[in-house]
């Protein structure tokens, strides 16, 4: 069988119990991103959604695990101005490892989780 994947539909990266207000101030306010309400069910769970272009940021409530590997990446406009924006507030970024018509990097969102940006270059 062939599966027909059409989407990524969300993402999901963990917080701290109780660190829903940091990742709001962060997520919400620094980045721009806009809060979704999670379904009823889901929500003694702890954590927030957000919307992230057509994709869905979950931040979920879990143990701290350290820094990992693991990341999301997002393809980006104007790599290098949200670079500086990030950096002017305190946001701590990682060059990466340079790919061959593609310009990248990392940064790290106050509970650890390492998020790539890249942009194809022209």
């Amino acid at each position: 069988m062939k599966i027909n994947f059409t989407r990524i539909h969300h993402v999901q990266l963990t917080i701290r119990e109780g660190d829903e207000a940091r990742a709001r101030a962060f997520y919400g306010e620094l980045l721009g991103l806009t809060e979704i309400e999670k379904p009823e069910p889901l929500k003694p769970r702890g954590g927030l959604w957000f919307e992230m272009g057509n994709i869905q940021l979950h931040l979920g409530v879990e143990a701290f695990q350290g820094e990992s590997k693991r990341h999301p990446a997002f393809e980006v406009e104007n790599l290098q101005a949200i670079r500086e924006y990030l950096e002017a507030k305190g946001v701590r970024v990682k060059d990466e490892i340079n790919i061959p018509a593609i310009e990248r990097f990392s940064f790290f969102d106050p509970f650890g989780n390492r998020i790539e940006l890249m942009e194809k270059q022209k």
